[in-house]
């Protein structure tokens, strides 16, 4: 018990993210090099991660990119891997670290806010089981991410992604719990807003 408590808190989410991100000096940064820095909580903060681009303004391309590796990612979770592993043509993937520095400072604030509360608990929905089901939501989230959505954009889907990144980083069930819903109402918007976009186009044409 005492081992975990110790994992949970040092160093916090906010921590770690700030930690990476002084680490990485270069103009570029390799997706394989972020996963690597992300220690034993790589799963749970590459959610958070690769989840929060859809979340804020960022260049073209970078939420598809994020739909693919975060399909990726929840894959292995919810088969169970216990290490991280990606492709090598995508761990070679490098982008800017101004892109990087912008995900880690606009969300610190928010993230530490919610380390001020969260804590482990529901273990029911943090457990070996509820992490292959959280992968498998994931796995769903990240396609929806690749389709072209406008006004909200991809920002449902990504704000379930980072839900579900928190819970798992937290040890809470609660917030896990709350990603499932995140993920069913993220769903439903991303589909219903590209099913109203189908329907507008076959009315035109």
């Amino acid at each position: 018990m005492n081992e975990a408590l110790v994992d949970h808190r040092t160093p916090r989410t906010s921590e770690l993210l700030a930690a990476v991100l002084a680490a990485h000096t270069e103009p570029r940064v390799s997706v394989g090099d972020l996963i690597d820095a992300l220690r034993n909580r790589a799963f749970g903060i590459s959610f958070l991660l690769f989840g929060l681009p859809n979340c804020i303004p960022m260049p073209p391309g970078i939420p598809v990119i994020c739909g693919i590796i975060l399909a990726l990612i929840g894959l292995q979770m919810a088969m169970g891997r216990q290490e991280l592993w990606l492709p090598q043509a995508l761990a070679r993937r490098t982008f800017s670290r101004s892109v990087l520095e912008t995900i880690i400072t606009r969300s610190s604030s928010w993230i530490a806010w919610f380390e001020r509360w969260s804590r482990p608990r529901m273990e029911v929905f943090a457990g070996p089981t509820a992490r292959r089901v959280v992968g498998a939501l994931v796995v769903l989230l990240g396609f929806v991410l690749l389709l072209p959505i406008p006004f909200l954009g991809n920002m449902p889907p990504g704000i379930a992604v980072c839900i579900l990144g928190l819970g798992l980083v937290e040890r809470d069930g609660a917030v896990i719990l709350g990603g499932f819903f995140a993920t069913a109402l993220g769903t439903l918007v991303a589909f219903g807003m590209t099913w109203a976009i189908w329907q507008g186009a076959v009315a035109i044409f």
